[in-house]
């Protein structure tokens, strides 16, 4: 974490702020992708989780936080710097 000068979260248990992110990430992912759906098996929704997320999440939906381009893009764009 050091070398990315990342710093480790220091609040509370059940804050949902600290992982805001995720938590908004699978809120979309259950509205978007598995709701309204019964898997006959676990490789089914293994499968269609991933092909969600590879395919459409990180490809081609936009998000609002990252100024309305795709995570892909937003890497493309940006990462490079990093």
């Amino acid at each position: 974490m050091k070398i990315y000068q990342m710093q480790v979260s220091m609040s509370g248990t059940g804050n949902a702020y600290d992982n805001a992110a995720m938590e908004s990430f699978f809120h979309t992912l259950k509205l978007e992708c598995t709701d309204n759906l019964q898997f006959e098996t676990r490789e089914e929704a293994m499968n269609n989780i991933f092909d969600y997320v590879e395919i459409f999440y990180n490809n081609k939906r936009i998000h609002s936080h990252l100024g309305y381009v795709s995570p892909n893009a937003f890497e493309k764009k940006f990462g490079a710097r990093n």
